[in-house]
């Protein structure tokens, strides 16, 4: 097997275990088990029943490369035949030729017994045949880079649900933050209607506050178990095992590094990513297919060679005998000349040569395609640590404004319509930072994945 092909099918793999190196701690020894990102794609390396049926598709393909040398040595068979004969009104007189032999027995009953051995082989047929062990050998290593494509699909999937998980998860803690503060505003908000110092629809607003932030809670945890369910699935972890993601410290720091140049990203990509290589393969399968359309056009040389014997009872020879005395060995040679073939071959080689044509187109496709998936990933991340930075000094800001405005609520300087404005605008902003830190580094993780490597 290509060594060049193994060490790009295994590049995706490592920079993802990169990823987790970079953003999982060591995994907290609790009661329930916590999942790393590293230990997720380990685990679905072995499991994820897609990447199974990969691995098989490309174990078919070697069996078929397998076979199709075989198929340049000689074929070899043999063959026995026996029958017994009955004659019922057979004449005394008259004899019997039974596999060139005459018989001049009266037994009206007989066996006879037939054994050969026969080999075939192709000495030339335009080279059709080396060319379909050629073919095989790209279709086999186009299987295998299939199969590093499907790994390389799950484990962007995986990280990408493994990110989102913990921005959930930090977002719930952002979320039961804002609960527990409209929680002491609306008991504020008793104690002030309690002394006259506030009316019951102002009330009611805090109370409306507060239910929202609940429902806020709730939502945000339903969105975090349906993506640990994801993750599940793509683990292929049954519903009686527990499962969890450890949620490390991602500091400010990893959404501010450095992010990888767009065209140094493209040009690692293409050089090592699975999707090109196989679609250049298949350009070369192509080319082998026009080949082979044209050889239909030369003549074919078969050699083939034999050796007979047979028996039979009623020559009164014993059966040692007539095995030795009757065998018969044969040798040749055949020439197939193609002449008019109802325009078979030309159909071929035009079918053939379209067929690379559109290898061709597909692999400007695919690099088109990669090149708008990395140009997504860098302008995401160029866009997304902007923001974080933004987001940073709008949460200091907010959350001082927000402080002042608690307490001056609650020495009766402002209402409620403004305490419930400023808690929003705090919200918002805490909302953008998680989310622009996360989108961040994910955006540059899967930069530095596409690149082969990381820092």
């Amino acid at each position: 097997m290509n060594t060049s092909k193994r060490n790009a099918a295994a590049i995706g793999r490592g920079s993802l275990l990169a990823l987790a190196l970079t953003l999982c701690a060591p995994m907290n020894t609790e009661a329930q088990k916590k999942w790393t990102l590293k230990e997720c794609l380990d685990y679905a390396m072995q499991h994820n029943i897609s990447l199974k049926k990969s691995q098989l598709q490309q174990q078919s393909a070697n069996e078929d490369v397998r076979q199709s040398k075989a198929a340049l040595l000689p074929s070899l068979s043999a063959s026995t035949n026996h029958s017994v004969g009955y004659q019922p009104w057979k004449d005394s007189g008259v004899s019997t030729v039974t596999n060139g032999m005459v018989n001049t027995k009266v037994d009206k009953t007989s066996y006879n017994g037939a054994y050969s051995v026969n080999a075939q082989w192709t000495l030339w047929n335009g080279n059709r045949n080396r060319n379909t062990v050629k073919l095989g050998v790209l279709t086999e290593q186009q299987a295998e880079l299939s199969a590093s494509e499907t790994a390389n699909t799950l484990q962007e999937n995986i990280a990408k649900l493994y990110v989102q998980s913990l921005y959930l998860t930090e977002a719930i803690g952002v979320n039961e933050a804002t609960l527990a503060t409209s929680r002491k505003n609306e008991e504020r908000g008793q104690e002030m209607l309690n002394v006259g110092k506030m009316s019951k629809a102002d009330l009611a607003q805090l109370s409306a506050q507060r239910s929202t932030d609940e429902y806020n809670c709730v939502e945000a945890q339903s969105q975090l178990a349906n993506s640990k369910l994801q993750l599940r699935q793509l683990l292929e972890l049954s519903h009686e095992e527990d499962f969890d993601v450890d949620v490390p410290n991602a500091s400010d720091e990893m959404a501010l590094q450095e992010i990888p140049a767009l065209n140094a990203v493209y040009e690692a990509a293409l050089a090592q990513r699975p999707e090109i290589q196989s679609a250049e393969l298949a350009i070369k399968s192509s080319q082998l297919s026009v080949k082979m359309a044209r050889a239909e056009r030369m003549p074919t040389v078969n050699l083939s060679a034999g050796v007979g014997t047979g028996t039979n009872s009623l020559t009164g020879r014993a059966w040692g005998e007539q095995m030795k005395g009757n065998v018969d060995a044969t040798a040749g040679v055949s020439i197939s000349v193609p002449i008019l073939d109802q325009r078979q071959a030309k159909t071929s080689i035009n079918k053939a040569k379209l067929q690379e044509m559109s290898a061709q187109l597909d692999l400007k496709d695919k690099q088109k395609a990669l090149y708008q998936t990395i140009e997504g990933y860098w302008l995401d991340a160029q866009t997304n640590q902007q923001k974080f930075r933004a987001a940073r000094a709008t949460v200091a800001s907010e959350q001082q404004s927000y402080d002042l405005l608690q307490e001056q609520f609650r020495l009766g300087l402002k209402n409620i319509v403004e305490l419930m404005t400023g808690k929003d605008k705090l919200l918002a902003a805490q909302q953008n930072l998680l989310q622009s830190k996360y989108m961040t580094l994910l955006n540059i993780q899967m930069l530095q994945f596409y690149q082969g490597g990381m820092k």
